[in-house]
């Protein structure tokens, strides 16, 4: 097991504490994302288990090793752990290069400058190299950050958020040459987001938390297919909830469908459609059915009369 916490305690302030008996556990060469609403706690337990953060009671083990916390360690972080969190830490009067191979050795600079340009390659910014960072933008830095991260090919990289200044195009590109990158060379991810949607077809695991409990943690196509309550589903995007009364109204079983679950039939439940808008790869439609309103996507635009099936 590559990172165990056990039993963790830990309280910004002693009345109203964040983690209580958390437990959780992250196997070597995975990609995990830790998941879930701003507050739950994900950036707090990433700084707890890179070391910028005293815990209470517990344990953090990391690759066989208890970690000891900022009490126990004089240089802040762990050893063969890189993090990148939001505030990018780089060399302002470095160049981009120099940011990125700032920890590979100078023994064979031909080699450091192609082992810099290959980094640069996976997080697009091949011509930057002789930028300086305060010339980039925010996402631009940050993507620096990252390929300094991956130079020392640590066992567990840690990223905190790492698409949030990315604009699409650029978050598609990075995503699957950095999931690719660390896969190839077995380097464990974890990766905060509150965007499942934008990563799943990459991970592993999701963890999601919810007021510093871990409420879910297992595959991305069981965490989709079955969430453990409306929150974890919300994290998906566009999602309809049913109360108790209004799944047996429905006569389903499910407290959740997203709108591709729900299926025009002719042989369905009556509806009306309230909206239908172009949405680009589909149509998004509010209808009503029962005297609820429900989000569906289709093919094409919807006009009234409609039949649904659950």
């Amino acid at each position: 097991m590559l990172l165990e916490v056990n039993n963790l305690y830990f309280s910004h302030t002693p009345e109203k504490p964040l983690f209580q008996n958390f437990n959780l556990k992250i196997e070597e060469g995975k990609i995990v994302a830790l998941a879930g609403e701003s507050g739950c706690g994900k950036s707090t337990l990433l700084n707890l288990v890179y070391g910028l953060l005293d815990w209470q009671e517990g344990e953090i083990i990391f690759n066989g090793t208890k970690l000891l916390g900022p009490k126990g360690n004089l240089v802040p972080g762990e050893s063969e752990m890189k993090f990148v969190a939001q505030n990018f830490d780089l060399m302002p009067h470095s160049t981009v290069a120099d940011n990125v191979g700032k920890f590979i050795s100078n023994i064979n600079l031909a080699q450091k400058k192609e082992k810099v340009l290959e980094l640069l390659d996976v997080v697009g910014l091949q011509d930057y190299a002789d930028i300086h960072p305060k010339y980039l933008s925010g996402g631009q830095q940050q993507r620096v950050a990252i390929a300094r991260a991956l130079s020392v090919l640590p066992k567990l990289l840690i990223l905190d958020e790492p698409f949030s200044n990315l604009d699409f195009s650029r978050k598609i590109e990075l995503r699957e040459k950095l999931f690719r990158y660390v896969k190839q060379n077995n380097i464990s991810l974890i990766i905060s987001t509150h965007e499942l949607q934008d990563i799943l077809p990459w991970l592993d695991q999701i963890i999601i938390l919810q007021d510093g409990r871990l409420i879910q943690n297992d595959n991305p196509e069981e965490t989709y297919k079955n969430p453990y309550n409306s929150y974890v589903a919300k994290l998906f995007g566009e999602v309809n909830i049913f109360s108790d009364d209004e799944k047996q109204e429905f006569q389903i079983t499910k407290f959740s469908y997203y709108p591709r679950e729900i299926i025009i039939s002719e042989n369905g439940l009556e509806a009306e459609v309230i909206e239908s808008r172009f949405a680009g790869a589909h149509f998004w439609n509010k209808i009503k059915c029962r005297n609820k309103d429900l989000i569906i996507y289709s093919n094409n635009r919807l006009e009234n009369p409609i039949k649904i099936m659950l």
